[in-house]
């Protein structure tokens, strides 16, 4: 038997792509050659397969040896690959039946010892796997062989090439892996609302922005609590359902960031330095990765020090945040990520960040303020729901005896406003009132008697446009939600006002 075909995966942005691994064996000079699109680390295999086979005790073919990755239109990269290669170089040298592979998917890297090394997007590949015709098995190593079984895929976890080799010829079969047990939580998170002194609008406004899923913008001097205020905000929202969970693990498995082998229960907050690159906040680099705008899809994107990141990285976010997902054009194809975070940002309304502040005065030149506002544009700030000016909290507040809501609290009230919204929602394919389109806001998002007059004189005093306008609305009916109140009423629509009023402060 000269030639063998083993099935594979590539990973191609957050779904694995079925790859038929053929290796010919043929007389000739001897040589190694793997065709199909492949990248750097791919060919690199080459030298592994050969360390791995032979100390593994095998004798390696002297022969021509031509790898081909189908489909060959389909860019191939990583290490994946690498075990795949080696069970078609073994069975087209005799060790074992090649007809046996057609009932098994493999992916592994392989060390010069024959080891085999975790690899990325195991959970979409166990996913991918379920959809394949027939009754196929996944071959993995031990840590990715944990992330696949949260599907209920059928996988057989395997550590060396040689344990695969005799699964093959029936001296010792493979077993599936087993899961670690639940670990007891490591004790109570620092972070709770209660430890928030004053803000209490700030409090409110988040609240209502994770009610909804609304984007978060706040502006104040140092030390008025807008980082505090950022990384409260994962307590109070509620824990990720069973389709958001599946969607979340899947893209930090693609990204190597998924262990323990369970799908993950928390959202996700990502809070990257004002440094980031373009790729590193919205995706791609060489193979192309899920950026941070992808890796917080349902969860918060906090970015820190808003006009201190690069202006053409902050206008990327524009249409990722509009259309919930992040389109990447290369060369080779188009790949798109998912992206519907909660947005929230936190910056200083001055370079010495103490503009407006009564007890200490501001002293940055005006050319220097306007310049270091000028890197926020108006079509960015026009995607933030809720824009809050933070004054500072006085020593009266901050030493306050009173015993502030926790997280507990806030988030039970959060928790039932989402499941109204899931109720009124259903079937519509939408979530929350964040990501309601136009047509569902004049659906929903009624305005009652008197709304039309306070909303005109608004849009005029405001200078809201037509988005900031629908925005609004989407937040009036999430403040309803809160208070279980059917219809949105005029006090509801005047809070949600409020929280667009930053304009008139800076």
């Amino acid at each position: 038997m000269t030639f063998v075909r083993v099935l594979s995966y590539a990973i191609q942005g957050i779904d694995a792509v079925p790859v038929a691994v053929e290796v010919d064996v043929s007389p000739g000079l001897p040589g190694f050659e793997v065709v199909g699109l492949p990248d750097a680390a791919v060919r690199e295999a080459r030298e592994r397969v050969r360390a791995a086979i032979r100390n593994g005790g095998w004798s390696f073919p002297m022969q021509r040896i031509t790898v081909n990755l189908a489909p060959a239109y389909t860019r191939k990269e990583g290490a994946g690959f690498d075990l795949a290669m080696a069970l078609g170089v073994l069975g087209a040298a005799g060790q074992f039946d090649p007809a046996l592979l057609g009932r098994f998917v493999v992916a592994g890297e392989l060390a010069l010892d024959g080891a085999l090394r975790p690899v990325r997007g195991a959970l979409a590949m166990a996913l991918a796997t379920r959809k394949l015709s027939g009754e196929l098995v996944l071959i993995l190593p031990p840590e990715s062989a944990l992330e696949a079984t949260a599907v209920g895929a059928p996988v057989l976890v395997a550590g060396q090439l040689a344990e695969i080799v005799d699964h093959l010829t029936g001296r010792t079969p493979l077993s599936p892996p087993q899961p670690e047990p639940e670990r007891e939580p490591s004790g109570a998170s620092p972070l709770d609302l209660a430890v928030v002194r004053g803000q209490a609008v700030a409090r409110r406004a988040l609240e209502v922005a994770a009610a909804g899923g609304h984007n978060l913008m706040m502006i104040g001097p140092p030390g008025a609590g807008k980082s505090l205020l950022a990384r409260c905000l994962p307590t109070i929202l509620p824990p990720l359902g069973p389709e958001e969970a599946l969607e979340v693990s899947r893209i930090h498995s693609v990204a190597g960031m998924l262990s323990g082998g369970r799908l993950m229960r928390h959202r996700p907050f990502r809070s990257p330095h004002h440094s980031a690159s373009r790729s590193a906040l919205l995706g791609g680099g060489k193979p192309i990765r899920p950026g941070e705008v992808t890796l917080a899809h349902r969860g918060v994107l906090f970015l820190d020090e808003l006009p201190e990141f690069r202006r053409d990285v902050l206008e990327g976010l524009r249409q990722p945040l509009e259309d919930g997902s992040v389109s990447l054009a290369r060369v080779h194809g188009n790949l798109a990520f998912p992206s519907r975070p909660m947005l929230v940002a936190a910056a200083n309304p001055c370079p010495c960040g103490y503009f407006g502040n009564e007890s200490r005065p501001c002293t940055c030149p005006s050319a220097a303020i306007t310049h270091y506002r000028a890197r926020l544009s108006g079509p960015l700030l026009d995607r933030f729901d809720l824009q809050l000016f933070l004054d500072p909290v006085t020593y009266e507040e901050y030493r306050a005896t009173d015993q502030a809501e926790s997280s507990a609290v806030v988030r039970r009230r959060v928790e039932r406003a989402r499941q109204v919204q899931a109720n009124r929602l259903a079937g519509t394919g939408v979530s929350c009132n964040a990501e309601l389109s136009p047509a569902q806001v004049r659906r929903y998002c009624r305005l009652p008697v008197g709304g039309e007059q306070l909303m005109r004189n608004a849009m005029e005093r405001l200078g809201l446009s037509l988005r900031g306008h629908d925005r609004v609305l989407k937040m009036a009916r999430t403040i309803a939600d809160l208070v279980g109140a059917d219809q949105i009423e005029l006090p509801h629509l005047a809070e949600a006002l409020q929280y667009r009023g930053i304009n008139e402060r800076i």
